[in-house]
């Protein structure tokens, strides 16, 4: 599988694309705050989309759900605990950053051990609550797409609405750092990482 990221927006969010490399379809996992960057720089891959896919509901992750959506005729899948974030600008935080941001509905639920299959590939879904009660990591035996909930020898904020610190290093730490060393972690946010580098480097987990 072959992962190509767009930083953009005020978050400096990262928006992948996780493409299976022998028959060029895709996922676009977090559209982000611009969409028609976003667009052109899908446009540019020339890769087949199938669905878009949401780690959780804040609005830095969901603002081109829409557009891309309707540009490629795909669905949209988020967890169903995160789903009422999609249009409710107070819930997914827009409304005290200023600009209010309302996505479409979700077309479909992303549930825990769901597999999501893309092309001759495949990702994983694993719930990890806490830093939102729907938030989740999409998985294979080489990548992880980790949202907000790890970073680069940190963790995602708890302190938002329905977050949880106890939840979320619970979560990581059952569900996420017993997989492979050699893992490669595409997170939310920053750089890439491993999990090994996590499980040595990273403060929260003991």
């Amino acid at each position: 599988m072959e992962v190509k990221v767009l930083t953009n927006g005020d978050f400096d969010e990262n928006c992948y694309l996780a493409i299976d490399t022998s028959t060029k379809e895709a996922v676009v996992i977090d559209p982000g705050s611009h969409p028609q960057l976003i667009l052109n720089w899908i446009k540019a891959t020339d890769c087949t989309i199938k669905y878009v896919l949401n780690t959780h509901g804040h609005s830095d992750h969901i603002g081109a759900n829409t557009a891309v959506c309707d540009k490629f005729s795909i669905k949209l899948g988020i967890h169903p605990l995160d789903a009422p974030m999609l249009t409710d600008a107070k819930l997914n935080l827009s409304t005290y950053w200023g600009s209010p941001v309302i996505s479409k509905k979700a077309d479909f639920f992303l549930n825990e051990n769901d597999i999501i299959h893309i092309g001759k590939s495949y990702l994983k879904v694993i719930h990890t609550p806490g830093h939102t009660p729907g938030g989740i990591c999409l998985i294979n035996d080489q990548i992880i797409f980790s949202g907000d909930s790890l970073f680069a020898e940190s963790i995602g904020r708890s302190d938002f609405p329905g977050g949880s610190m106890k939840a979320l290093v619970s979560s990581l730490e059952r569900k996420i750092l017993p997989l492979s060393t050699d893992n490669i972690v595409y997170p939310g946010h920053g750089p890439t990482t491993t999990i090994g580098h996590e499980k040595t480097y990273n403060p929260y987990f003991s």
